[in-house]
């Protein structure tokens, strides 16, 4: 039976890129050595944009050329997760519609959850599990104000699928080496992470910690360090990568960028966006050897294979990265992170509790964005009902599901509402018309002012809705997305 390894992988980081100088300039009068960090520019989510949603968007990426149908199970890293008592990795297979016969996990507390998760997952591979494990790991950031931290973090989500067949990256060895070396908490009832001295985190931390873990899945591997192609090390801490490498004994050339000045640290999903870009770039042959750091250390040690050339074109990192919209307004990043208290005035000032019946019951409507084909004259629509709403046809209970969240649109009709309360106002509204038919007014997010009209080209991305601050609920929903 073949090894386990990566068959596919996608990735997703948010349009908007916060410049860090934008964040030197409102706290530099505090703290002037955060101009240490203040080149580049950090991935930022928009309001409407958390872990599960990010998780969703790789996935998707992911799954582009794949039968989905062989998913058997979603396993997603976070340490950012909405929801403390409710499996998110359930929301992302229920938004993928990936059924209801498989299993789901959530990986959390340890920013090395990220390559633990992925050394499980393998695990569940090798052990027989059908099909392919759909492996996620995704970051929503959060951090005080006029700190480091603020500047070098990044939000982001990459997934990997897993399997034995057409496997593009297979899995040659691994080892884990957990010690409670805490480097950085976050407590139960804390909102934010307390970090450690950074000369002891990189002296007794990495440089101690780190090597002997590389040594070892070397040595599972039967290969020298210097057979390594390509060493990823997540870390915010400048030339830590470099300094494990070289006591590792591996060559200085094989160390990749952490994508500091592109995008940020994106924490627990940070080591797999580094996997996939790497993927992105290899060659059959080449050995990638990625290590996670947190309470210990994994490493795995993966070799690219034939199969590697052939793989279907793919947003990935690179794409992400390219999609991008400089952000300089500070103000709307503390806002979209709560960290400031806004006013949005009396508008705002409604009950958004969600009845869980109704979302259970319409929970393929709403969260897998199911519509209804009708089996007597094809026409679409959403949301799918008991008689479809072709004029000529009229027919009862003749609709098939029909899953269009992967079809592309055009906007017919939009609104901007300054009255209409929104978190990022104006409210951008209107009405979609979807390829093969079927047409719906939908909310619009991450809108191009400049460019965005009646005409232009839209798909549909996973999106929180509304919160509901009272009873900490947020409601999740599709929102159309300018693609051209």
């Amino acid at each position: 039976m073949s090894d386990p390894g990566i068959t596919a992988f996608g990735a997703y980081i948010p349009r908007l890129r916060l410049q860090r100088s934008a964040i030197l300039r409102a706290n530099a009068w505090a703290n002037g050595a955060l101009a240490a960090h203040g080149r580049g520019e950090r991935s930022m989510c928009n309001w409407d944009e958390d872990s599960v949603t990010m998780a969703v968007e790789a996935a998707r990426d992911a799954l582009a050329d794949a039968d989905r149908s062989t998913v058997s199970a979603v396993h997603l890293a976070s340490t950012t997760l909405p929801f403390t008592d409710r499996q998110n990795s359930g929301i992302c297979a229920e938004a993928l519609n990936l059924g209801t016969d498989i299993a789901t996990l959530d990986v959390t507390s340890s920013l090395r959850a990220g390559t633990t998760g992925l050394v499980n997952a393998l695990g569940a591979v090798r052990a027989g599990a059908p099909g392919e494990v759909l492996f996620i790991a995704s970051e929503h950031r959060r951090s005080r104000t006029g700190t480091p931290q603020e500047l070098l973090y990044g939000d982001g989500a990459a997934a990997l699928r897993l399997g034995r067949d057409g496997v593009v990256a297979r899995l040659v060895a691994h080892h884990t080496t957990s010690v409670d070396f805490v480097d950085h908490y976050r407590g139960q009832q804390s909102e934010f992470d307390y970090d450690w001295e950074e000369r002891w985190v990189r002296d007794e931390g990495y440089l101690k910690i780190v090597p002997p873990a590389v040594a070892e899945a070397l040595r599972g591997a039967d290969l020298e360090p210097d057979a390594i192609d390509r060493f990823l090390l997540p870390c915010s801490l400048r030339r830590v990568p470099d300094m494990v490498a070289k006591r590792a004994g591996i060559r200085a050339e094989a160390v990749a960028d952490v994508m500091q000045q592109e995008c940020g640290d994106t924490g627990a999903a940070h080591a797999v966006l580094m996997l996939c870009r790497a993927l992105e770039e290899a060659q059959p042959g080449e050995r990638i050897l990625v290590a996670g750091f947190g309470q210990g250390c994994d490493v795995l040690v993966f070799e690219a294979t034939d199969a590697i050339r052939p793989l279907a074109p793919r947003c990935g990192v690179s794409g992400a990265l390219a999609r991008r919209t400089p952000e300089e307004n500070y103000d709307r990043f503390l806002t979209f992170n709560g960290l400031v208290d806004k006013d949005f005035g009396k508008r705002a000032e409604t009950d958004h509790q969600t009845p869980l019946s109704t979302l259970y019951r319409n929970r393929r409507m709403l969260t897998g964005f199911v519509g209804g084909r009708c089996d007597r004259c094809g026409t679409v629509q959403f949301p799918k009902s008991h008689y479809c709403v072709n004029p000529n046809c009229g027919a009862l209970d003749s609709q098939s599901d029909h899953e269009m969240a992967d079809t592309p649109g055009t906007v017919k009709t939009w609104t901007a509402d300054s009255l209409t309360f929104s978190i990022d106002p104006p409210a951008y509204f209107g009405m979609v018309q979807f390829e093969g038919g079927g047409r719906l007014m939908v909310d619009f997010t991450d809108v191009d002012r400049e460019t965005f009209d009646i005409g232009a080209r839209v798909g549909m991305q996973f999106r929180v809705r509304e919160f509901d601050p009272e009873r900490g609920f947020r409601k999740y929903f599709w929102k159309a997305v300018q693609t051209d």
